[in-house]
């Protein structure tokens, strides 16, 4: 069969926005309310993205307290989510999974190539915070000398040089999202599966690995400081709901990224195995849900902190315009 008989047959069921010609897909001249709707709330949610992770940037740039390593991997994660909400939000809007599948054209890849480079930068800056989060706890007596403003430019460094030569490697490997007309070719099979594994299974294996070991170590102390006999009862309590706490971020944090990033690249690296592909519409819907991970993260990267919420309302305010706050103490 051949392509374009696959977009007459497949183009009005695929994407209310498309209508399709002898040779191609094109966006259609009157769009049904579906697609008015559709594109309505992907631009919402783009803007969200951009905002969001703007209020993070500016906060750590601006306010002179928020200038720590911790703070630097955060700025480089809200750099990754904005590139995202900028780049990638609109290419995916202007082409969808639906004209990419079935065209192997530049634009296409090159689409392609933003979203799992910018996508595999924010998963790869999720995990060096693991990483700073993992000596901040289990080994807080030499956690300033092992992770120090260097050190953190240099784990910066790695993660978008990392970033970037998968986004090249993607441009000339080939990468299917969700079918191949006739059989997978070794090259799109491969990088189906290289790809996924450096961007997405082998971060998420080091996370949760990481803060594994965090909940363990904390398990560990708040236990210690329970058995201590110099320490009250209202000690206790103390530690008891810092420990609940922490579990929570925790949980909230691993929970939001394998919600959002594991159905897609479960889909994306076994679907050569399918006879059948998987329906366009969930290879789409799939894609959306991976790139609402760069808006959630600075709802938890960002809002759970109190002194982020503090510098947003202080930018939303418009205060900063007005005084020089930089040096206002946060926390």
């Amino acid at each position: 069969m051949t392509v374009q008989t696959i977009n007459k047959q497949f183009a009005y069921i695929v994407h209310p926005c498309y209508d399709s010609n002898s040779t191609a897909l094109i966006f259609t001249s009157n769009p049904s309310m579906i697609c008015v709707v559709l594109n309505i709330c992907l631009g919402l949610l783009s803007v969200s993205t951009i905002c969001g992770n703007l209020l993070v940037i500016i906060s750590i740039i601006y306010f002179i307290q928020l200038h720590t390593p911790t703070n630097y991997l955060i700025l480089s994660l809200a750099v990754a989510d904005l590139l995202v909400g900028v780049l990638v939000f609109p290419f995916s809007m202007a082409f969808t999974v639906t004209s990419c599948l079935y065209h192997e054209d530049l634009i296409c890849k090159i689409r392609d190539s933003f979203d799992v480079s910018l996508c595999t930068s924010s998963i790869l800056n999720l995990c060096c915070i693991s990483i700073d989060r993992y000596y901040a706890v289990c080994q807080p007596l030499t956690y300033r000398t092992k992770i120090n403003v260097q050190v953190t430019m240099i784990m910066i460094l790695i993660t978008w040089g990392i970033a970037v030569l998968i986004g090249i490697a993607i441009i000339f490997a080939g990468f299917s999202q969700g079918t191949c007309e006739e059989m997978c070719s070794v090259d799109v099979v491969v990088a189906n599966t290289i790809g996924p594994v450096l961007s997405f299974y082998l971060p998420a294996i080091i996370m949760v690995c990481i803060y594994l070991k965090i909940f363990l170590v904390a398990q560990k102390q708040v236990n210690i400081i329970q058995n201590t006999t110099c320490q009250s009862t209202r000690s206790g309590t103390t530690v008891s709901k810092m420990e609940r706490k922490a579990t929570k971020t925790l949980a909230i944090v691993m929970g939001v990224f394998l919600l959002c990033l594991s159905p897609y690249f479960f889909c994306v690296v076994f679907q050569p195995l399918f006879h059948n592909p998987p329906p366009v519409p969930l290879i789409e819907a799939l894609n959306w849900l991976t790139l609402s991970n760069s808006m959630l993260n600075p709802l938890i990267y960002g809002l759970f902190y109190k002194w982020f919420r503090l510098a947003f309302k202080m930018i939303i305010s418009g205060k900063v315009f007005q005084v020089d706050f930089a040096n206002t103490r946060l926390f």
